[in-house]
């Protein structure tokens, strides 16, 4: 390992968050009462221009009177290039000593983080608050793609960064208009066989933006989040592409619909079998340690400190899984 390393920011369930537009106050009930590990309402995307200063007034009156219990909660604001966006840190933060993130869209230099940080760091301090609020950064243009690296060495807030592919996608102009999903013409043609007849393969075309945002988080402490899918009629497509961000080393994505929800926490979360050889490895590698050995066999596989860290990761998400459930389940009784 190198001796340079960056500390991890803090630990939170992420497997979805679920978006809820700021203009419909009437869903802020059915998103606490969800499965969703995390909710954030929205000022932005979701809200048209004429409505933005009505949706504060409704984030800020959800976020103190619906009980959230011990969900994360965060509030996407409006871009750095708005007017908007200095009243919504202002009033919400100022307003809400609930609020748990602040979800900073079409981040493109660590500049935009770092007047947002300065802000809310200011309101704080007048307001005397304890609780430190966390920024989650959306990767959504060209530019923030291309100093992804230096965005997420921007601020001691930051805990996440999110892959935005319909934005990212209208930056890039690329030739789509779904978000999130497969295009038919992004693909290759393999060489022709002995009959000539050649096989057409469909290729993903995020796979590249999101494999730089996941080595970005990991490199320094964040989690890597994937980004909305916007067709909510595909289920299968949706659960292929979650699946396929959970094996890249996403720790959980945006969800735009509650079918979603529970798909999302299925994909980012270790199964049984994945847990019991974790806790294996645990319980192999504390026994190495009191002997002085560094490695130990199970099963005929080497067993040594980068499987330590692998099965400690799984242990932790278990055990949190298992304690929101249990708060869950105590809720309802």
């Amino acid at each position: 390992m190198s001796f340079a390393q960056p500390e991890a920011a803090k630990a939170r369930l992420h497997r979805s968050e679920l978006a809820v537009p700021g203009a419909t106050p009437a869903l802020f009930e059915k998103a606490a009462r969800s499965a969703a590990d995390v909710v954030f309402l929205d000022l932005e995307d979701a809200v048209a221009g004429g409505n933005k200063e009505k949706a504060r007034e409704n984030v800020i009156k959800g976020i103190n009177e619906v009980d959230w219990g011990n969900k994360g909660l965060s509030v996407r604001i409006n871009g750095a290039d708005t007017h908007y966006m200095y009243r919504d840190v202002v009033d919400i933060v100022e307003n809400c000593p609930r609020l748990d993130l602040i979800m900073m869209p079409k981040v493109g230099v660590p500049a935009d983080i770092y007047a947002l940080d300065m802000l809310v760091t200011q309101i704080e301090q007048a307001r005397g608050r304890t609780k430190r609020i966390g920024f989650v950064a959306l990767i959504e243009t060209a530019l923030g793609l291309t100093n992804v690296e230096a965005i997420a060495q921007s601020s001691t807030r930051l805990e996440a960064m999110y892959f935005g592919a319909g934005d990212l996608a209208a930056s890039l102009r690329m030739r789509t208009t779904s978000i999130g999903g497969m295009h038919p013409d992004h693909g290759v043609l393999s060489d022709a066989d002995t009959a000539g007849q050649r096989r057409y393969a469909q290729t993903d075309p995020w796979h590249a933006a999101q494999n730089r945002v996941v080595v970005a988080c990991r490199a320094y402490g964040l989690r890597p989040l994937d980004g909305a899918f916007g067709d909510i009629k595909d289920a299968a497509g949706f659960l292929a592409a979650t699946r396929r961000a959970a094996a890249m080393g996403f720790t959980g994505r945006m969800v735009i619909h509650p079918s979603q929800i529970a798909p999302s926490n299925q994909a980012f979360s270790p199964n049984d079998k994945e847990v019991a050889d974790a806790r294996r490895v645990l319980v192999a590698m504390a026994e190495a340690a009191r002997e002085q050995r560094g490695a130990v066999q199970i099963e005929g596989r080497l067993i040594d400190m980068a499987n330590l860290r692998m099965a400690q990761n799984i242990v932790w998400m278990a055990d949190a899984i298992a304690a929101v459930s249990a708060t869950a389940a105590a809720t309802t009784k």
